[in-house]
C-alpha cells in the first residue's frame, strides 16, 4: 500500500503543522468525548488470505477479535480474481460468529473513475447478516481515493452508504457529503514518508486535528503498535524503513481514550510485511517474503495489553484501570541491538527498484529513533515491584496500581522477569525469545518479539506462510521453520506440540548459534 501512503504522509505534511519532536502521550483533548456508541475495527488485509478455501479458515480470527471487543474487520481489497470468493467466506463466517466486517477499497488497485464498481461491490455484500451498518447505512471505507466520485458512488449503489473514506485533507477530494474521515496515519513521521527528524516530525496529534478540523470531529482514527519493512531485491516491491514505534502503542491508546472519538481502527490484523500484525502467526496467509523478519515474532500479547483500553473506549472512560480483570505483565523488545552490524549478509545490501523511494542499503531508515530499551507495560490490580533481567543486568522498579508503562536497557541474553506484592512472587518467568549479540538469519530485524506474563499460548507461522522465506537470505543455516521454545497451537487440531530453540547468525564468526531456554525458570538474581 505504499504508492498511496506516499501521498498521504506528504498531503498530511502540507495540511498540520511541523512540530518539535515529542512523545504522544502528553497530547491535549482534541474534540469532546462522543456519545454515540463506539467501535473498535481492526484492518485485514484480504490480499493475503488468497488460498483460504472454507469459512473454518476465518473463523479463529473472528473468534479472537471479538474476544477482545473488536466489534468489526475493515476487509482491504484490490481487483484480484479471488476477491469475491474470500468475501463470501469472510462475510459468513462472521455471521456465525457474531463478528460484524465491511469493506476497504484499496485504492492501490482500485481507480477513482471506477465509482459505479464500488458502488455495485457495496450492494453486492450489503444485506448480508454480517456488514456493518451504522445508523442505518452500510458502513464503508477506503484506503486512499482521493477524487472519487462519491456522488456517483453513491448513485450506483442505491441505498443509504456510511461513507468514511481516507481521503486527506487539503488533496483536493470533496469531503462536503462523506459521513466522516479515515486517518490512516498511525506513526509519528516527517512528512515524507520518513521517520521524524531533528527538523520536521508530524505527531499523531498533528494528523489527528487535521481530520478534526475539517469534519467537526466526525473523523475517526488509526493507531498502530509497530512499523517495520525489510524487503529488498529478491522482490519488486523493495521497500526499507521504520517509524518510531518504541512504546507507540500504549500511548496512542492513552490518547484515544482521550480524544474519544466514534471509531478506532488497529492497523493491522494480519498486515505482517510491514510488522504491524497483531493477529496470530497462525492466521492462514501467504508469504509475500516477511517471513524473515516474521518467523518465531508473535504479537499476540499487543491486544492482550489493548483488552482493558478497549473496554475503557466503549464505555468512555478516561483510563483502562477499572478494566484491569488480572495481574499481567506484557513486553516487547527487538531481536538484536540497533548498532548490530549485518552488513555482510543483509538481504538490503544491493542496489533494488526504489521507483517508490523507500528502498535504503543496509539498516531501515529511521533505524536511529528506534531505542534499544526493553518496553514492559503492567496490568495490575494494585501497586506491585517489577524486576527484569535483561541479560544478566537487574532493573527494579515499582509499578502502581492499573496500567503503567516502563522502558528499561536492553541487553543480549535471557530476559526474565518478576513481579511481588506484599512480600509474595506473583507473575515470573523467562522469554522465550533472546536478545541475541548478532544478527538474525542475518538480518537486520527491527520487527519487534511481544511476550506476556502469564505466558499464553501463541500461534506460529503455518506451511504457506513461510514459502518464501528463504529468498534472498544470504545465510543458508536458516530453516523456514518456527524455531521458539516452548509451545504452540494447531488450529487444525487444537493440539499443543513443543517447537525447536532459536537460531542465529553471530557475525563475529558466522557460525550458527543456538539458545536453549527454559521459560519456566527466572534468570538467576530475580
Amino acid at each position: 500500500m505504499i504508492p498511496i501512503a506516499i501521498i498521504l504522509f506528504f498531503t498530511l505534511a502540507q495540511a498540520v503543522q511541523v512540530t518539535s519532536l515529542a512523545g504522544t502521550a502528553n497530547s491535549t483533548r482534541l474534540v469532546p468525548k462522543q456519545m454515540a456508541t463506539r467501535l473498535v475495527f481492526a484492518h485485514f488485509m484480504v490480499g493475503a488470505t488468497s488460498t483460504r478455501r472454507s469459512v473454518s479458515d476465518y473463523d479463529e480470527d473472528m473468534r479472537r477479535a471479538k474476544s477482545l471487543g473488536i466489534d468489526a474487520f475493515a476487509l482491504n481489497i484490490g481487483v484480484d480474481s479471488y476477491t469475491d470468493q474470500q468475501l463470501e467466506l469472510a462475510y459468513e463466517s462472521a455471521a456465525r460468529n457474531l463478528m460484524k466486517v465491511f469493506i476497504s477499497f484499496d485504492f492501490n488497485w482500485w481507480q477513482t473513475d471506477q465509482a459505479a464498481d464500488i458502488g455495485y461491490k457495496i450492494v453486492q455484500f450489503a444485506t448480508r447478516p454480517a456488514q456493518l451498518t451504522v445508523d442505518n447505512k452500510v458502513f464503508a471505507s477506503t484506503f486512499g481515493g482521493d477524487g472519487l466520485n462519491e456522488a456517483a458512488l453513491r448513485a450506483a449503489a442505491g441505498m443509504p452508504i456510511f461513507f468514511a473514506p481516507n481521503f486527506h485533507p487539503g488533496f483536493g477530494a470533496d469531503i462536503s457529503t462523506v459521513d466522516g474521515l479515515f486517518n490512516w496515519l498511525a506513526w509519528p513521521h516527517d512528512g515524507r514518508n520518513k521517520a521524524p527528524t531533528r527538523y520536521s516530525n508530524i505527531s499523531l496529534g498533528d494528523g489527528d486535528q487535521a481530520y478534526l478540523n475539517v469534519l467537526a470531529g466526525r473523523a475517526y482514527v488509526a493507531l498502530s503498535p509497530w512499523f517495520f519493512t525489510h524487503f529488498g531485491p529478491e522482490v519488486s516491491y523493495s521497500k526499507n524503513w521504520v517509524f518510531p514505534s518504541d512504546l507507540l502503542w500504549y500511548d496512542r491508546w492513552h490518547e484515544v481514550l482521550a480524544m474519544g472519538p466514534r471509531f478506532v481502527e488497529i492497523v493491522s490484523w494480519n498486515d505482517y510485511g510491514e510488522s504491524h500484525y497483531t493477529g496470530p502467526l497462525n492466521s492462514p496467509h501467504t508469504d509475500d517474503g516477511a517471513s524473515k523478519w516474521v518467523n518465531d515474532m508473535p504479537h499476540d500479547a499487543w491486544l492482550e495489553m489493548a483488552k482493558p483500553f478497549i473496554a475503557a473506549f466503549k464505555a468512555g472512560a478516561s483510563s483502562p484501570d477499572n478494566y484491569i480483570t488480572s495481574d499481567q505483565l506484557i513486553y516487547w523488545y527487538r531481536p538484536s541491538l540497533r548498532n548490530q552490524d549485518c552488513d555482510m549478509t543483509d538481504t538490503c545490501m544491493s542496489l533494488a527498484n526504489n521507483i517508490s523511494g523507500s528502498y535504503f542499503l543496509g539498516r531501515p531508515d529511521g533505524w536511529q529513533c528506534m531505542e534499544d530499551s526493553l518496553f514492559v507495560v503492567s496490568l495490575l490490580h494494585s501497586a506491585a515491584s517489577v524486576k527484569i533481567n535483561s541479560g544478566g543486568i537487574l532493573h527494579s522498579y515499582n509499578a502502581p496500581a492499573g496500567s503503567f508503562a516502563q522502558a528499561v536497557p536492553m541487553n543480549p541474553g535471557d530476559q526474565s522477569f518478576a513481579v511481588h506484592r506484599n512480600g509474595k512472587l506473583i507473575l515470573v518467568g523467562t522469554s522465550p525469545k533472546k536478545i541475541i549479540d548478532g544478527c538474525v538469519c542475518g538480518l537486520y530485524n527491527f520487527n519487534a518479539y511481544v511476550g506476556s506474563l502469564p505466558e499464553a499460548i501463541v500461534g506460529t507461522l503455518q506451511p504457506d506462510a513461510l514459502i518464501s522465506f528463504s529468498h534472498g537470505l544470504h545465510v543458508q543455516t536458516c530453516e523456514a521453520t518456527p524455531s521458539l521454545k516452548g509451545l504452540a497451537r494447531d488450529l487444525s487440531t487444537g493440539a499443543a506440540y513443543a517447537v525447536r530453540t532459536e537460531t542465529a547468525i553471530n557475525m563475529s564468526n558466522l557460525r550458527q548459534a543456538a539458545s536453549t531456554i527454559n521459560p519456566a525458570l527466572p534468570t538467576r538474581g530475580i
